[in-house]
């Protein structure tokens, strides 16, 4: 597998540490840190104080990143075929509710030959731990047998594609298929 380039960062950003990094030193750098966000935290970011609303306007999920580089010209990625034509793509429930999923759709349709559809489908049950506390089980299971898990069992063909990680799990547990998150199928498709 070919090495991922710089641009390919996995961060976090501890939004209590840069403020006690900048209460500590003085340091007011931390105003214009850019963050390469891979979970849900900007929309809770805004909630925190004034700061955290503005680190959480130069926050991105990772395919806003990516998105956002190429086209201000500084992502120049070189993407070969999948050995799987097709792609079926299950958006997390918060890149629909803050409206951060076309990114998704836009960032895989750069892989050359890749066909890419959409599981059309609401809340599968998940949110994190829920589905799997004994209360609630039976009743993740259910909401995942609705759209997610049947149109994962179609698509025998494809590379299934889950950013959440709770997703991956319950495509998993649910249909017995491995999902990959976006950086996993752009990493699978850089030329050597």
């Amino acid at each position: 597998m070919a090495e991922l380039p710089h641009y390919f960062v996995r961060a976090s950003v501890n939004l209590a540490w840069l403020a006690r990094a900048e209460q500590s030193t003085g340091n007011r750098q931390t105003r214009n840190i850019q963050a390469l966000v891979l979970t849900p935290t900007r929309e809770l970011a805004i909630q925190v104080c004034d700061e955290a609303r503005k680190l959480s306007q130069s926050s991105f999920l990772f395919e806003e990143f990516l998105v956002r580089e190429k086209e201000a010209g500084r992502l120049k990625l070189s993407l070969k075929p999948l050995a799987q034509p097709k792609a079926l793509v299950h958006g997390h429930c918060h890149q629909k509710a803050f409206d951060v999923f076309r990114p998704v759709q836009t960032v895989l349709g750069w892989i050359p030959q890749l066909d890419v559809s959409v599981v059309e489908s609401s809340c599968w049950g998940m949110a994190g731990r829920f589905g799997y506390e004994a209360e609630h089980y039976e009743a993740s299971k259910a909401m995942a047998e609705l759209s997610l898990l049947p149109a994962v069992r179609r698509a025998q063909d494809a590379v299934i594609v889950a950013d959440g990680t709770s997703c991956r799990h319950q495509i998993a547990d649910g249909a017995d298929t491995k999902a990959l998150h976006v950086a996993q199928v752009l990493a699978s498709a850089l030329k050597d």
